[in-house]
């Protein structure tokens, strides 16, 4: 069979990794670089991924194919450690003393908040996939801690639908990231960074005679007899990774869309730490990104040689006028930074970077198969109710196994 792959991000390259050596195929990704939001800058000598990644303990799939790929040597299990800015100071939230001297939640609320961590990996996702976050958060917890803990979180990460957002989102992401000690959460980091994953499944999938097509944009994919075109080229199957909607417009057929919104993820480097030490600070305060997330206190400054913080913001429709100057300003002036003491800065922008996960959602993903086309991504269901490098590797598994399947005798 010749097969198209739409899309080199995680789920395309993976996909792709499954189907070639038996079948031609093609993967066409529209950046100069595969990876998709886990592609990264080259800078100096040392490699950064556009967008903050880590995994976790619990990312089987990942963990196997980075065996696989002969990278596994690579990964670092390190310490996450986390803290919120509130009125314009920093309160680390990482030991049970630190939770416990944080001044904006009364011992109560603290105790029910500590209690639901707990819980949250038993609580069933999809029996709370139709109720919102808000609801859960207000009938479980009380007014106080979703007023001053848990609102300004989800404002800075849905904006005007964090009203829709379900409290299985919600869940899942309080449970993903429970595997912590008193020293931060648990997570995984390849030394090097994730460039060298990409860089391998690339390799690999060219070895095996896949064509990897780089600066190269799907612009029409249409049927002809029992195949497709795809740019004109004809191919007995294609495999889109692109968010639905998009897929269904150059295609010219019908998916329901699946609610994205967009990143805007700036990287900079400085000479000095200015989060106290915290890998991930909320911020509470209204400012132009939502965290502050310092890599360098996470994976080791030796690395890089630089401190490395990433300022992200989400968005829905377009960037305001001048929204780089806007949020390094913010920065600069609340962490008083001089802008001589940057480095360098580069702000990654993606209009689609991740669905939002609204009430309902699980029974409105679309299927790996729509109208005789392949689909996988952040949208299928190993990505439900929160997106990861895991979901995204079981998605393209799964969606070259339906391929195969599709096609027995090819």
């Amino acid at each position: 069979m010749k097969i198209c792959v739409v899309g080199g991000g995680l789920s395309g390259l993976v996909s792709a990794l499954n189907l070639a050596g038996t079948h031609q195929v093609d993967l066409f990704e529209r950046r100069p670089i595969a990876g998709g939001c886990l592609g990264s800058y080259r800078i100096d000598d040392y490699w950064i991924e556009e967008y903050y990644h880590h995994c976790f303990a619990g990312d089987a799939r990942l963990l196997s194919l980075l065996d696989t790929l002969q990278v596994a040597d690579r990964l670092e299990w390190l310490r996450g450690s986390t803290g919120y800015y509130v009125d314009g100071t920093i309160h680390p939230l990482t030991t049970p003393i630190e939770i416990l001297r944080y001044p904006h939640l009364t011992f109560t609320e603290k105790a029910r908040l500590g209690l639901l961590t707990l819980r949250s990996r038993r609580l069933d996702v999809a029996a709370l996939d139709g109720i919102t976050a808000k609801d859960f958060i207000l009938d479980n917890l009380g007014p106080g801690i979703y007023s001053s803990f848990f609102e300004p979180l989800l404002k800075s990460k849905f904006g005007d639908r964090r009203s829709e957002v379900s409290a299985a989102w919600l869940i899942s992401r309080i449970a993903i990231r429970s595997d912590r000690g008193a020293g931060g959460e648990r997570l995984g980091y390849l030394r090097g960074g994730f460039q060298h994953l990409i860089a391998r499944l690339q390799e690999e999938v060219e070895r095996l005679g896949a064509s990897v097509m780089l600066d190269s944009p799907v612009t029409e994919i249409r049927r002809e007899g029992g195949g497709w075109l795809v740019n004109g080229e004809t191919y007995d199957a294609v495999v889109s990774t692109l968010p639905p909607q998009v897929t269904a417009e150059i295609a010219g057929v019908d998916i329901a869309p699946v609610p994205y919104q967009g990143a805007a993820c700036m990287t900079l480097a400085l000479d000095r730490d200015v989060t106290d030490g915290i890998y991930w600070l909320n911020m509470k305060d209204a400012a132009p990104y939502g965290a502050v997330v310092s890599h360098t206190n996470f994976a080791p400054l030796a690395w890089y040689g630089e401190h490395l913080v990433y300022l992200a913001s989400y968005f829905a429709g377009r960037l305001p006028e001048g929204f780089e100057q806007t949020m390094l300003a913010d920065f600069c002036r609340r962490f008083s930074v001089s802008a001589s003491e940057v480095h360098w800065h580069r702000l990654a922008v993606d209009p689609y970077a991740g669905p939002v996960y609204t009430t309902g959602l699980r029974d409105r993903l679309p299927a790996y198969e729509e109208h005789g086309l392949f689909l996988a991504g952040m949208f299928s269901p190993p990505n439900y109710p929160e997106r990861s490098m895991n979901g995204s590797v079981v998605a393209g598994e799964e969606v070259a196994r339906r391929v195969l399947a599709r096609y027995p005798d090819a």
